[in-house]
């Protein structure tokens, strides 16, 4: 049979090799019906010793325990037979039971048992050396038990992932049954975020109207959460309805009556945005109202200039031994005279320089400077560039995670605000407004911010415009650099990127500088060339590590995007071999040695410090590493990030991806020895000027363009930025 075939197996669990009981996953042995023991791998719940599976999935080879059969859907059977029934009990599946115990009730209910410690738990107290109290609470523990597997049961025979039942078992237990059956569309809020077709299908088919008034206001707020992908921090209501309306295959009336619905509740608020009527999620709707009201109450502070500013200065550029220009200057003097300043501009025109003033400035006014950016790469950036820490903006205002209710919160805020008394912020052009309204709230009243960043980059990954916003509104101090000094005149990577930014051609001819670019017009043939100038010629011609070198790319997918080249180019530099241990996950084998990125905020996995001296939690969207082991027996991978190591459980792989390639977005606030762009084709949204300036900005020492200088051409003429809907330049302008 073809691997990738379903086929479907049935027989009793005789081990459980492994189990998580965060999410469900575990690793079975199954006597099958056929004769054979069989390696069962998946969501299975509380799974346990004498159970009955009805099993579909797939077979695949694991690289060092065989033959494995991967669960997708399955049928769970509580065993029947006494034997089946003393060995389920023995197993500790059932709190407060075990092997003794076990026998002691199987002896005096036999084939009964079961139906006895669902529906009867009370007379467990027949059996001896067991309390009313106890048999009670064993009862308790068995219905919790059946409870989950009816859960995951009931949802998988919908195609609805098993790990969902669990988490929506561990936030409602009992209730959760009734719960669902209430409202299906919970399982689309909050944490849970299971994709809206599925569930709706779902409801459907359990009975709900298509009408129901329930079906369309989780679409509609389905539409809101979906369109905050693309940027939006709300949608024009007559956008939002006629969406819903496509959506849910309705009429635009009943959707206009629930979106009034869902607004007279609280659960949207509606606002008026440059004429349009705007409909928001609440939290955005506050979060875009707080920056208003904060950002101007820090405009307007009159600070007292320090006294001799000037002979401050003057002894700063002679402490740095430099000389600042005009615009540097100015830098300092706004950032000395106001409580709020942005700092902007391209590469080569000294924001660093200036930054390295401004810190010496506040040193010199005794203010406590605390340096932050939105990612781990972007901070450690900053760290070497300013010679003074500086943290990720999660980690400074320490995300944690509710043990009530497993949500993300920052423990910094109002009641509890940092301690600096100024803030420096890099990169700002990475920060969303939610993150934004999080660090505002941590500052302390009278507290300095200091926002630096390109507004010629790539916009933030989640909703929002805030810097470009800030900047346009006219109403924050911003001082914007423009002269490329001479040094920098002298990088083909600073020059080339100035062209982007003002719609020219970079020089594509020069071959002596630090700019390339290598002609290829052959996708195949350009994923070739970019291996052998990552394995052998940097290295060998140019004395650049693998490790220092990164391959970007527009797009994920195609020839040339960066999933195929994640397996092509890890089947060069870090090919298979005996000693490594390898562990699939999706479509990419990850293997010992591979470089990889995590790809989502986890404010709760644990890391350790190589040095010894520290431990605490959080690997956050960006961070970068290494695996050095995998285990097996422990089911664990090994990672290195930097100074930081983290075991990551099997299931959580689906949180990383390979990093020899990465697209331009997620290359966003890093900066790289050496950067290499393949160039080849791709959608219109993905192939524009942005995305090539802030491909090129990337990189330090060496940039090699690999590909067609028509795709080239192409980017550079698209000055094509999505639309955002966001009404905080408006807030701004209009001083709300």
């Amino acid at each position: 049979m073809n691997a990738n075939e379903m086929e479907l197996i049935s027989g009793t669990i005789v081990a459980v090799v492994y189990q998580n009981p965060e999410n469900g996953y575990a690793v079975l042995k199954l006597d099958s019906d056929e004769g054979m023991t069989v390696t069962v791998v998946g969501t299975v719940p509380m799974a346990a010793v004498g159970e009955r599976l009805i099993v579909t999935g797939k077979w695949n080879t694991h690289a060092s325990y065989g033959r494995q059969f991967e669960a997708e859907f399955l049928e769970r059977l509580m065993p029947q037979a006494k034997t089946e029934i003393l060995a389920f009990l023995s197993s500790r599946a059932i709190k407060f039971v075990g092997p003794v115990t076990a026998a002691r009730i199987v002896e005096r209910f036999g084939e009964d048992t079961l139906n006895i410690l669902e529906n009867q738990p009370e007379r467990l107290a027949e059996v001896v050396g067991i309390s009313p109290a106890k048999a009670l609470e064993i009862g308790h523990s068995y219905q919790k038990t059946v409870g989950v597997r009816r859960l995951v049961e009931y949802l998988s025979a919908y195609h609805i992932p098993a790990e969902l039942a669990v988490r929506l078992y561990r936030l409602y237990g009992d209730n959760a049954m009734q719960i669902l059956q209430e409202n299906p569309y919970c399982l689309t809020e909050g944490d849970f975020n299971a994709d809206f077709a599925l569930v709706d299908a779902f409801a459907l088919e359990n009975g709900m109207a298509g009408d129901d008034t329930r079906r369309i206001e989780a679409g509609i707020l389905f539409e809101l959460r979906y369109n905050l992908n693309n940027g939006h921090t709300f949608l024009p209501y007559d956008k939002l309805v006629a969406a819903t309306a496509t959506l849910l295959q309705l009429p635009i009336e009943p959707v206009a009556a629930a979106a009034e619905q869902l607004h007279q509740t609280g659960r949207v608020e509606t606002d008026m945005v440059a004429g349009l009527r705007a409909t928001y999620l609440p939290e955005y709707y506050e979060a875009e109202h707080y920056l208003t009201h904060r950002f101007l109450q820090m405009a307007a502070s009159q600070e007292q200039t320090p006294p001799d500013l000037g002979h401050t200065i003057d002894s700063i550029e002679r402490h740095l031994g430099i000389s600042y220009a005009a615009q540097q200057r100015l830098a300092l003097e706004m950032a000395a005279e106001h409580q709020i300043m942005i700092l902007t501009g391209g590469p080569g025109t000294g924001k660093t320089t200036s930054l390295a003033g401004i810190l010496e400035l506040f040193d010199a006014m005794k203010l406590k400077t605390q340096l932050a950016a939105p990612t781990g790469r972007a901070a450690k950036r900053l760290s070497e560039l300013t010679g003074r820490e500086a943290l990720t903006i999660h980690r400074l205002l320490e995300a944690q995670i509710s043990p009530e209710n497993g949500m993300m919160y920052f423990a910094r805020n109002e009641q509890e605000p940092l301690r600096c008394s100024a803030m420096i912020v890099d990169e700002t052009s990475m920060v969303d407004l939610l993150l934004m309204h999080s660090l505002l709230r941590a500052l302390k009243p009278g507290c300095k911010l200091i926002l630096v960043g390109d507004p010629d980059q790539l916009p933030s990954v989640g909703a929002g415009n805030v810097f470009s916003d800030l900047i346009r509104s006219k109403r924050i101090v911003t001082v914007r650099l423009t002269e490329i000094f001479r040094q920098a005149q002298e990088s083909l990577i600073v020059m080339n990127a100035h062209a982007v930014n003002h719609s020219q051609m970079p020089q594509l001819g020069v071959k002596n500088k630090d700019f390339f670019f290598l002609r290829q017009h052959d996708g195949q043939k350009a994923v070739e060339l970019i291996q052998s100038l990552c394995k052998t010629r940097l290295p060998k011609n140019m004395g650049i590590a693998v490790s220092d070198i990164q391959v970007l790319s527009p797009t994920r997918k195609g020839v040339t995007g960066t999933a195929n080249l994640n397996r092509e180019l890890q089947r060069v530099l870090n090919p298979p071999a005996p000693e490594k241990k390898e562990r699939q996950c999706g479509n990419f084998s990850f293997r010992e040695g591979d470089r990889v990125m995590q790809i989502r905020n986890n404010y709760d996995i644990i890391w350790t410090r190589h040095d010894g001296l520290g431990m605490g939690t959080g690997i956050f969207n960006g961070d970068i590493g290494v695996i050095r082991q995998i285990d097996f027996r422990e089911e664990t991978v090994q990672i290195d990030f930097d100074d930081r190591e983290v075991s990551y459980p099997f299931d959580l792989l689906t949180e990383l991806e390979p990093a020899y390639a990465m697209t331009v977005h997620k290359s966003q606030g890093s900066e790289y020895r050496a950067v290499i762009l393949s160039v080849s084709g791709g959608s219109p949204y993905l192939l524009t000027r942005s995305i090539l300036y802030t491909a090129i900005t990337r990189a330090r020492e060496l940039l090699i363009l690999v590909g067609d200088e028509n795709v080239i051409a192409t980017m550079v003429c698209n000055d094509r930025r999505q639309k955002r809907y966001s009404g905080l330049k408006l807030r701004l302008e209009k001083g709300e």
